[in-house]
């Protein structure tokens, strides 16, 4: 039977053999293609769960002797007759965007199903590549690169180290691969090929746009907009490895309040539990945590917990998830998945079980004890930590979810975890959500997850990757992220050097969506390979110096907190994130596409956060199509030039633009970074600066 098209109103199929390919309209100026071996099926997991509202203009749909086109607004897609190659092409120019490329004249298409098993495949979907092209988006990656081309990227959750498989080109178009399975995806010179080691069939999503926030835009509009950004969560978050019990953490937030520093957030990190997957205090350290709660909300301060999703056989919910089947289990082998240590009671080598997120019952009962144990006691703050989930050997080929097999839908596991906390505390009449996760998936975004960079070093060179890191999360349609302040392993407060480092990197998160101190500081202790506590991590760690500088950029955070609410709220309708590289705000502007040091807190304020150790000024880029006030000094500069500005430790460097006023009330010297008032030199716009 030679290849044929059918269509109706909303679909085009085509059909050769087995091989069945559909393409549909998914909201404005996008199509969702799916193919498989025989049928199209829906209800798969993934992350376009609904339609979003149609384009203005129905689609056209129109079929030749030699191809079949169909054209949602800006988008057009051009499938050929004969093998059913896609190509996308932009309506209004006919620029193409993507087209599908088979790797050889002989291979069978860019399609390659090759069979796995029990109706899945091993899938491969291959592109053609563009000379100049970038990338961006795909998630947390630790590579140290905000453009993406060039690089080979496991498809897999691992801490620090986040799948979010959103890919926004330079070219104007935005690319989801829509599939949960572990795999690969890679953007070499040749060719560009995503790969699922096993699935049921191929599916991505396309859009196209005229700036890389159109298809922001498209893609919140088809994966979903996070909540309203909690006003108790753009304070200060206080953290370490760990606060061993309740007189210790409440001395803290009182300190806190004793010297005037405003404190919006105090975390109990693990271990504070007997057993993993018991979700309670320990009451012989934590003895009465309603009062610590109380005494918290007097102060003003949140108090979070910890929350793990490993669930030792000692823990009182072990056989009750067990019994029910609500275990993540193993194709072959104990369903164990860990050998984290309880503190107490367990042999050696117990090894651990965990919960299965991507099961609405046993979400429910994670709920339950949660609800029982925390959240009646005034507790509504979750950090969902090693929610990959962090199992130790990964396995995931050997594992079995309720949504499926683990090399099918194990990516999908850490946004069903938020899930199921954000839906079961909205029904609790909840408005202000937010759970601080290690790990998220396409869609995350709607579920109140704040991402944060997990387990980094604590190193200059660490801090410079966050930045890139941190805009590649917002070009992932992921607005709420931070990192650790300081970096997460070692760094002694007695050491003049990582003093340094950790100003610079508060200086650098004053402007992220969360501001979190938090790590495991020297001196560490250890029970085996697992952190059991550190050194101290308050603000007045760090010596006078250092605290001077931190609590500056306590203050000037504290009045920005409004400006950051307007602007998460305008993101909300928007899909833009808060921390923006400058090529979101100035896509004409070709140098904003070579900066990567720097980024836009909002529309508004441009920061040039300082990333050298000893580094005492600042080479800064400033986009065309703008007046930029130098906070420190008052300059005003025309856009499209770089500009050199001193950066003392007690500053960093920011610049409002066209005169706007983003704090709550007037500067003063006790709000303002402390910067010499010095002219700044500019020079025209040119190369960007080192990285």
């Amino acid at each position: 039977m030679p290849p044929a098209f059918t269509r109706t109103p909303h679909r085009l199929q085509w059909r050769h053999g087995h091989h069945v390919l559909e393409i549909e309209p998914w909201g404005q100026d996008s199509v969702r293609v799916r193919a498989g071996m025989h049928r199209v099926v829906d209800g798969l997991p993934g992350a376009l769960d609904e339609q979003p509202a149609p384009a203005p203009e129905p689609c056209r749909i129109t079929i030749h002797a030699t191809h079949a086109t169909l054209v949602n607004g800006l988008l057009t897609v051009v499938v050929s007759t004969g093998d059913g190659l896609v190509t996308a092409l932009r309506t209004d120019t006919g620029e193409e965007l993507l087209r599908e490329q088979p790797p050889h004249f002989w291979w069978p298409g860019a399609r390659h199903f090759e069979a796995a098993g029990a109706g899945t495949y091993r899938i491969e979907q291959r592109f053609a590549a563009y000379d100049g092209e970038r990338v961006h988006g795909l998630g947390q990656h630790g590579h140290g690169r905000f453009d993406n081309k060039g690089t080979v990227l496991e498809l897999q959750q691992r801490n620090g180290e986040v799948t979010v498989p959103l890919a926004v080109s330079s070219r104007g178009y935005g690319f989801l691969w829509n599939n949960p399975a572990v795999g690969r995806v890679e953007f070499a010179a040749n060719g560009t090929r995503w790969v699922a080691d096993r699935a049921r069939q191929l599916d991505y999503w396309l859009t196209a746009g005229r700036t890389p926030a159109d298809i922001l835009a498209r893609y919140a509009d088809a994966t979903g907009r996070a909540p309203a950004f909690p006003r108790w969560a753009s304070g200060l978050w206080q953290s370490k490895l760990r606060y061993r019990d309740q007189a210790e953490l409440l001395n803290v937030a009182r300190e806190y309040a004793r010297r005037g520093l405003p404190l919006g957030v105090i975390v109990v990190d693990y271990l504070h539990w007997r057993n993993l997957g018991d979700w309670d205090f320990d009451r012989r350290d934590w003895p009465d945590p309603r009062a610590m709660v109380d005494e918290l909300r007097g102060l003003g301060v949140e108090l979070a917990v910890s929350v793990w999703p490993s669930v030792s056989p000692l823990s009182a919910t072990y056989a009750e998830l067990r019994d029910a089947g609500m275990l993540v289990a193993t194709n072959s082998g104990f369903d164990v998945h860990g050998d984290w240590p309880d503190l107490e009671g367990a042999p050696e080598g117990i090894g651990v079980a965990f919960y299965d997120a991507t099961d609405p019952a046993a979400r429910a009962v994670l709920w339950s004890r949660l609800q029982e144990h925390y959240y009646k006691l005034g507790i509504r703050a979750f950090w969902l930590d090693a929610c990959e989930p962090e199992m130790r050997p990964g396995h995931p080929h050997n594992l079995a979810y309720a949504a499926g097999a683990g090399s099918e839908v194990a990516n999908l596991y850490p946004r069903e975890h938020a899930r199921g906390v954000h839906e079961h505390l909205t029904e609790q009449g909840e408005t202000e959500v937010l759970t601080l996760v290690r790990s998220a998936w396409a869609g995350s975004q709607r579920y109140g997850a704040a991402l944060w960079s997990g387990d980094i070093p604590a190193t200059f060179a660490a801090l410079a990757d966050s930045v890139r890191a941190g805009l590649n999360v917002a070009m992932s349609g992921i607005p709420w992220w931070t990192t650790d302040i300081g970096g997460f392993h070692g760094g002694h407060p007695d050491d003049d050097d990582y003093r340094e480092l950790t100003v610079r990197w508060f200086q650098f998160a004053v402007f992220c969506p969360l501001l979190r101190l938090h790590g495991h500081r020297e001196p560490r202790e250890f029970s085996g390979p697992i952190g059991t506590g550190g050194g101290p991590n308050e603000i007045w760690s760090y010596g006078e110096r250092a605290e001077a500088a931190m609590t500056a950029g306590l203050r000037l955070r504290e009045r920005l907190r409004p400006y950051l609410h307007a602007q998460l709220e305008d993101g909300r309708a928007s899909g833009l994130p808060l921390m923006r590289p400058l090529l979101l705000e100035f896509p004409g502007d070709a140098t904003c596409w070579d900066v990567d040091d720097q980024f836009l807190c909002g529309r508004d304020v441009l920061v040039a956060p300082v990333l050298r150790s000893g580094e005492r000024s600042r080479r800064v880029y400033l986009p065309a199509g703008a007046v930029w006030t130098h906070h420190a000094t008052g300059v005003r500069h025309p856009g499209g030039a770089w500009v050199t500005v001193p950066a003392a430790l007690e500053s960093v460097p920011f610049f409002l633009r066209d005169d706007a006023d983003p704090f709550a009330d007037p500067l003063d010297a006790a709000g303002s970074f402390a910067e010499p008032v010095t002219d700044p030199v500019t020079e025209p716009a040119g190369p960007p600066g080192p990285a």
